[in-house]
């Protein structure tokens, strides 16, 4: 997942978002997506038979959470899967 983190930003239109990533441990990803105005911070933990997506959406985009909740598993099972 490390090597395919930066296509996270390819989701949306181009030029709308960008995204920092850091790992602060092996199994931890943490995100920020800056769009349209807003940042969104988030995070990814990966356990040996799960992985828990974190994702704090503030209010004033809260009329997105379907987009994301879908987007966030069909392409994070993507991402998940890519060698």
């Amino acid at each position: 997942m490390r090597d395919h983190a930066h296509e996270i930003a390819d989701y949306f239109p181009a030029g709308l978002a960008t995204i920092d990533t850091a790992w602060p441990s092996e199994d931890r990803m943490d995100l920020t997506v800056h769009v349209v105005g807003k940042a969104v911070q988030g995070g990814v933990e990966i356990e040996d038979d799960q992985v828990f997506i974190e994702i704090d959406l503030p209010p004033a985009l809260g009329f997105l959470r379907g987009v994301v909740e879908r987007s966030v598993k069909n392409e994070g099972t993507r991402l998940l899967e890519k060698k």
